[in-house]
């Protein structure tokens, strides 16, 4: 019998993805004017940038309190996720964590500045990837393992089918 930690005890995921989102947040601020770039190395600057939308600054006319709204949203239905599915599911009790912690990242900026500081840019040549943040990356990483959980899950369904069948 192997211990199964409880999905809930990776809400310190969260809270890691919430600190780090602020801390780095709160240090662009500090330092960079609006605009500014600081090269790190080629391919990756640093920038402030403001985002009053969503990825890709999409609904970027929608006010504030929706984004409080849905970000609030999607981590109260992880929340309850985690209470409702208590152990065994790591991989994905990891991803929702690493989620919601970027979502409530986000939460915490629109609620205290009424819009999320983006600071990552990537860029080759004259093409830029869309400046972002740590609670973005979060979000990314957390999806990312949302989708590997599903295919492990897939793989594992079709492989029990298959010795069923043999």
């Amino acid at each position: 019998m192997s211990f199964q930690y409880k999905n809930v005890y990776l809400l310190w995921l969260s809270l890691l993805v919430i600190a780090f989102d602020q801390i780095t947040k709160q240090l662009v601020v500090r330092h960079l004017d609006w605009y500014d770039v600081v090269p790190v190395m080629p391919y990756l600057n640093l920038v402030h940038m403001k985002n009053t939308g969503a990825a890709f600054s999409m609904l970027s006319d929608a006010p504030p309190a929706f984004f409080v709204l849905l970000g609030t949203a999607v981590s109260v239905g992880i929340l309850w996720w985690l209470r409702r599915n208590p152990r065994g599911q790591t991989l994905l009790a990891a991803a929702l964590s690493l989620i919601m912690g970027g979502a409530m990242g986000n939460v915490v900026d629109r609620v205290t500045r009424g819009h999320v500081v983006d600071f990552i840019d990537f860029y080759v040549g004259n093409w830029h990837f869309a400046a972002f943040n740590v609670a973005d990356m979060a979000i990314s990483v957390g999806t990312g393992l949302l989708i590997l959980d599903m295919l492990l899950d897939w793989w594992r369904t079709r492989r029990a089918e298959k010795a069923e069948t043999s």
